[in-house]
């Protein structure tokens, strides 16, 4: 296979312009130099003495903010600042010298850090300074145009480059986006298809397994009855029935669940609540107090399967007449239900696992909330607590991610 060129990925290509760049701005400083000393320095002894020092720091300045090296943003754009005012110094000073260079490369500089819409009226500010200069120390007109032609000139091309450099830039950036998204996506499609496998696992073993296990009760019920057995046989053979279907109806859930399908939540409790009256008469309302919003998968999922498993568990062991409220609170960063009924309490210990409320309690707590349950002097209360936001990693939510 051949090595990928790691030169040339997105992530290196700002590090390669700004090398250049700075390169770029240390042999343009070495022109600048070499140029003061070449042009001749003024006659003025003031100026004599001002002009090497104005362009020794106007030349470390730029240095400086070019090659980016040594100080933050902030300051960087104060040097560059700083050695264009040098450098507009270096003009005044000696007209015929280099110093409107140093003043033009600074305001380059600064242009590849700013806006165009900013960058360009700066930039045609000192070109008209500097001919201005030119043209009141000079007495050559032609001369003071063609200083304002080239710094126009120059100054155009470094806004090309700057503009050049913005794009380039934007291009890396949209490119890593590009992968990141790609990996994620590559990344999504193995644990979707993972949990795919999963579920037809699960749906094999357990589903087919429950099913015929149901069947194989009936036939026993049947025989049982048949034979005149006793009730207390038939009534728990009845008893392992239900467990076997509400074994499927877990199972298939589970299926649902590594599927990826929508899985029920506080939205649907309505449609729960007037199934629950119609198949089994119990008298049950709904109150919700405060302004509903979507709940975190998991935390949805634990409100809708609490409810179902209050109102089988009421309708199973209330008496006549028994009535079942159902309140939802929503409050900010949780979500608050009860469920108080006037039906009996339970004889027998509620199953763990599954959705009985001792297994409900124990999901509850890993999405971050509290499931707690016992009697009143009417009947019974649940009372869960869920978190509305997914503020914090649960560890209910990560397995459900793997």
């Amino acid at each position: 296979m051949k090595p990928r060129d790691r030169s040339r990925t997105p992530e290196h290509r700002p590090r390669d312009q700004r090398r250049t760049f700075t390169v770029l701005a240390r042999f343009t400083a070495g022109v600048i130099a070499v140029s003061t000393v070449a042009g001749g320095l003024p006659v003025d002894t003031a100026a004599r003495v001002a002009v090497p020092a104005l362009t020794a720091v106007a030349l470390a300045l730029w240095l400086a903010g070019a090659t980016s090296v040594v100080f933050g943003p902030r300051l960087l754009m104060g040097c560059l600042m700083a050695a264009g005012l040098c450098g507009a110094g270096l003009g005044l000073l000696n007209p015929h010298g280099p110093g409107f260079v140093i003043a033009y490369m600074a305001i380059a500089a600064i242009g590849l850090r700013l806006p165009r819409r900013v960058a360009l009226p700066g930039s045609a500010v000192v070109a008209v300074a500097a001919a201005l200069t030119e043209w009141r120390t000079s007495d050559h007109a032609l001369s003071a145009m063609l200083n304002l032609a080239a710094g126009a000139c120059f100054l155009f091309v470094a806004s090309a480059f700057a503009a050049v450099s913005r794009d380039a830039q934007a291009q890396a950036q949209a490119l890593l986006a590009e992968e990141a998204a790609a990996r994620k996506a590559r990344e999504q499609a193995a644990v979707l298809a993972e949990r795919g496998r999963l579920a037809r696992e699960l749906h094999d073993v357990l589903a087919h397994t429950l099913s015929g296990l149901a069947v194989q009760l009936e036939g026993a019920r049947l025989l049982a009855e048949k034979t005149g057995a006793d009730e207390r046989l038939v009534a728990q053979i009845g008893t392992a029935q239900g467990l076997a279907r509400d074994g499927m109806a877990s199972a298939k859930g589970a299926v649902a669940t590594l599927r990826g399908d929508t899985l029920p939540g506080a939205d649907r409790l309505p449609e729960l609540i007037t199934h629950a009256r119609l198949a089994t008469g119990l008298a049950a309302r709904l109150v919700e107090r405060g302004e509903p919003r979507p709940l975190p998968p998991e935390s949805g999922l634990a409100v809708y399967r609490t409810v179902q498993e209050a109102l089988t568990n009421t309708a199973k062991y209330a008496g006549s007449g028994a009535q079942a409220t159902v309140t939802l609170t929503w409050a900010p960063g949780t979500v608050s239900l009860e469920i108080v009924d006037t039906g009996g309490v339970p004889s027998t210990p509620l199953p763990s696992g599954g959705f009985g409320l001792t297994g409900l309690a124990e999901r509850a707590e890993l999405a971050g909330g509290h499931l707690d349950a016992g009697p009143t002097p009417e009947g019974w209360r649940v009372h869960l607590v869920m978190p509305s936001t997914p503020s914090y990693p649960t560890r209910l939510s990560q397995e459900m991610s793997r």
